[in-house]
C-alpha cells in the first residue's frame, strides 16, 4: 500500500509539470492559434497551413499529456481515500499509483526533448554488416522491432527504400517515420546494435554474433533552409526491384542521388549517396531524395553546433565492442544497452517492439 508522502510526491510532480510546461498559457495560445485556422483563406497558402496545423497538434500534444497526468493523479487520490472507506482494495490503490506514475514519468520525459529537431519526424536507415544472410536476417529483425515500435505508439511508417537479401532478410532499408515527438525518442536507436545467438543458418549449429548498424535523423521541412549547392549533385537512374507490380524492371523509376560537399565536422571532402524506389514516378523520387539529402545536411549541422556537448558525452558513454551501443543475446535471456546499463531478460518482448525503457534511460541519462 502507498503512503501518504508517495501520493504528496506525485501530486507535486504534476504541480510542477502544470508549471514547467506553462499549460495555462498553452490553453490561451492553443485557442489563438485555432482561430488563425478558421480563416476563409486559410488553405490559399497550403504550406502556411500545414505549418499552422502542426502548431495547433503540437500545442494539443502538450494539453491532452497533462490532462492525462492530471486525471490520473486524481483517480489515485480518489482511490487513497476510497480505500480507507472500504470502498477499493489495496490492490487497486496500487495499481492507480502505478498508472499514475507512469503518466508522470511520460511527461517528465517528453519534457526533456526541448530541442528543435525532437519534435520532427524521423528517417531511420538500418544497414547490416558483414556476415552474409546472419547478419542480413539480424537486420531484417531489427526492421521489425521498430516497426512494431512505431505501431504501437501510432506512428506513420513509409518506407523509402529496401533492398532484400540474396537468401533471407534485408541489405538495407530507409524508412520514415512520423508522430509525436519521433525524432527525439528515436534518436537513442543511432550505433552499431549488437546479436549473439545460434545461428539457423548454421549447419554445425554454432553460437554467432552479427551486427547491423542503424541510423536515425530528423526529417526536415521546408520551413527549415538548408543550403544545397546543386553543383554538388548528380543522379543514376535504375529499376525498382522487389513489390510494385507490373512496373517492376520495366520503367528506371528508381532514383540514386550523389551529392560530393565539404563536411561540417571533418572539413574534408565526403559524398552522400541515397537511393529512392518510394513511387513509381521518377520525378517524386528525385524528390524525395532530396528531402532526405536535406534532412542528412541538417543532422550534419545539429552534430556540428553540439559538438562541445559531445565531447562530454562521450566521456561519460562506455564503449565497448567499438561503437556498438547495444547487445541482444538470445541464449542468455539478455538484452544490454551499454550506454545506460539498462538491461531486460525479456527479450521476446524488446523484438516485438518494447524498448521503451531503453529509450527512456538513454534520455534521462543523456538530456542534452
Amino acid at each position: 500500500m502507498i503512503t501518504i508522502e508517495q501520493l504528496k510526491d506525485l501530486q507535486n510532480r504534476e504541480a510542477n509539470l502544470r508549471r514547467y510546461l506553462a499549460i495555462d498559457e498553452k490553453q490561451m495560445q492553443l485557442e489563438e492559434e485555432e482561430l488563425h485556422t478558421q480563416a476563409p483563406d486559410f488553405w490559399d497558402d497550403p504550406k502556411a497551413a500545414e505549418a499552422q496545423m502542426r502548431k495547433v497538434k503540437q500545442l494539443k500534444s502538450w494539453i491532452e499529456g497533462y490532462d492525462g497526468v492530471r486525471k490520473a493523479v486524481e483517480e489515485l487520490q480518489l482511490a487513497f481515500d476510497f480505500f480507507h472507506d472500504e470502498i477499493v482494495t489495496e490492490e487497486e490503490v496500487d495499481q492507480a499509483f502505478a498508472h499514475a506514475t507512469r503518466e508522470v514519468e511520460d511527461l517528465e520525459m517528453k519534457n526533456m526533448l526541448s530541442h528543435e529537431e525532437d519534435q520532427m519526424p524521423a528517417v531511420l536507415k538500418i544497414v547490416a554488416g558483414a556476415g552474409g544472410t546472419e547478419a542480413q536476417d539480424w537486420a531484417d529483425m531489427l526492421f521489425r522491432m521498430y516497426m512494431r515500435y512505431c505501431e504501437k505508439h501510432g506512428y506513420k511508417t513509409e518506407i523509402s527504400n529496401l533492398q532484400e537479401g540474396e537468401e533471407a532478410g534485408i541489405k538495407t532499408v530507409t524508412f520514415k517515420v512520423e508522430g509525436d515527438m519521433a525524432y527525439g525518442y528515436l534518436k537513442s536507436e543511432n550505433g552499431v546494435h549488437r546479436l549473439v545467438r545460434v545461428s539457423p543458418y548454421n549447419a554445425q549449429g554454432k553460437r554467432m554474433t552479427s551486427f547491423s548498424s542503424v541510423f536515425v535523423v530528423p526529417l526536415i521541412d521546408d520551413s527549415i533552409e538548408i543550403e544545397v549547392n546543386p553543383a554538388g549533385i548528380s543522379w543514376d537512374t535504375f529499376r525498382s526491384s522487389g513489390a510494385g507490380g507490373q512496373n517492376v524492371n520495366k520503367v528506371e523509376s528508381g532514383v540514386r542521388l550523389h551529392y560530393k560537399f565539404k563536411n561540417p565536422l571533418t572539413g574534408l571532402d565526403d559524398e552522400i549517396v541515397i537511393e529512392n524506389t518510394e513511387t513509381r514516378d521518377q520525378p517524386k523520387n528525385r524528390e524525395n531524395a532530396l528531402r532526405l539529402l536535406r534532412s542528412q545536411l541538417y543532422e550534419l549541422e545539429l552534430e556540428k553546433r553540439r559538438q562541445a556537448q559531445a565531447k562530454v558525452e562521450a566521456g561519460k558513454k562506455k564503449i565497448e565492442w567499438g561503437s556498438q551501443i547495444r547487445s541482444y543475446v538470445f541464449d542468455d535471456r539478455r538484452v544490454k544497452d551499454h550506454r545506460t546499463n539498462y538491461q531486460t531478460s525479456n527479450v521476446g518482448a524488446v523484438m516485438d517492439g518494447d524498448i521503451d525503457e531503453f529509450i527512456k534511460a538513454y534520455l534521462m541519462e543523456f538530456p542534452d
